[in-house]
């Protein structure tokens, strides 16, 4: 969908594209002892899972096939949650198999790399957590993870909090990202209600359309997240204990907020296009009145003209001078008296 210059918001799915990475995943390492590693050769993950009382996250990138191959073959995931983390469209969830816990959100970031500064893009983020590894599975874009992945490297101590702080942060960070859109999304339609209200701008009603297909794919994306983190929030799990569930309240506190402006906003679309739709028909019924007064005093002229056109011999006031001027000024009144009795019935 083209922006056009009064501005249009687009939402486009993550793609499969080509790696840019190699076979080997980016990862972080902290032993038992305390001891931070990063990107550990995959071929040592096997001795990192071994240690009960160390930490390893590792991030995979979807779109290389030998890192993905490292779901099945070392962290010994079902095929079925292999199968998802490859679906760029699958819908968001959360559940359980023997040993970890499998959690698949929606993500959106803008797309800096289009000249349009409301274009932004939706995929999916697989977060799957053990006891002692959690393992992040995405396409090329993940702004969430980086920003955590950021802090990891600025301070290793995040990792002392455990996989499931670890995975709390990536996804919290993956939520607020929502928050600039929605701040996005109240600027511009404060500026179709100007351009409807005050201007009455005819192509507002392409970005009334554009505005309100944002708000249903935002509100399609972020309503099933509400059953996600209330999973997280409030079951008892082995692996999400309950001193780290009061953390994914405060997530799952921002999605239910971000629902609710998702809804205020839809209401607020559906009511500027009401209005808009209501001043065309005002407009439509101004330009129809004006049509009337014009008809109205067009029929004493149509009328009367057409009597005294007849092909008789004895026509009245044919041969007084004064009677073309008596019989335009007959005409006028009876026009007035027309108009009149129209605004009396109230038609006019």
């Amino acid at each position: 969908m083209a922006r056009r210059q009064t501005g249009t918001y687009r939402i486009r799915k993550s793609q499969q594209v080509p790696a840019v990475e190699g076979s080997r995943p980016r990862s972080w390492y902290r032993a038992a002892d305390g001891a931070v590693q990063r990107d550990v050769d995959p071929r040592d993950f096997e001795r990192c899972l071994a240690d009960a009382g160390g930490f390893l996250w590792a991030d995979i990138n979807a779109t290389s096939m030998p890192q993905v191959a490292l779901l099945e073959k070392v962290f010994k995931l079902h095929p079925l949650v292999v199968e998802d983390t490859l679906s760029p469209n699958g819908r968001v969830k959360v559940e359980e198999y023997a040993g970890y816990l499998f959690v698949v959100v929606r993500a959106v970031r803008f797309l800096s790399e289009t000249e349009d500064p409301h274009d932004i893009e939706t995929y999916n983020l697989c977060c799957v957590l053990g006891s002692n590894f959690l393992v992040t599975v995405h396409g090329s874009h993940s702004p969430g993870l980086e920003a955590v992945w950021e802090r990891v490297q600025r301070s290793p101590d995040l990792l002392d909090r455990g996989p499931a702080r670890t995975m709390h942060a990536v996804l919290d960070a993956t939520v607020d990202a929502y928050f600039p859109i929605v701040d996005q999304l109240d600027d511009f339609i404060d500026s179709v209600e100007e351009r409807v209200f005050a201007k009455f701008d005819q192509g507002a009603l392409h970005d009334i359309f554009s505005v309100k297909r944002l708000v249903l794919q935002l509100r399609r994306h972020l309503a099933p997240q509400r059953e996600v983190f209330s999973f997280l929030t409030n079951r008892p799990n082995a692996l999400v204990p309950p001193d780290v569930q009061v953390y994914f309240r405060d997530i799952y506190d921002h999605v239910i907020r971000l629902n609710e402006s998702i809804e205020t906003y839809r209401d607020l679309v559906a009511s500027v296009m009401e209005s808009y739709l209501t001043q065309v028909s005002n407009r439509l019924n101004i330009a129809t009145k004006s049509l009337t007064v014009v008809a109205t005093l067009s029929v004493p002229f149509v009328v009367v003209s057409g009597m005294w056109g007849m092909n008789f011999a004895d026509i009245p006031l044919a041969n007084w001078p004064h009677g073309f001027w008596v019989m335009f000024l007959g005409q006028l009144v009876l026009g007035g008296m027309l108009i009149l009795a129209l605004k009396r019935r109230g038609v006019l």
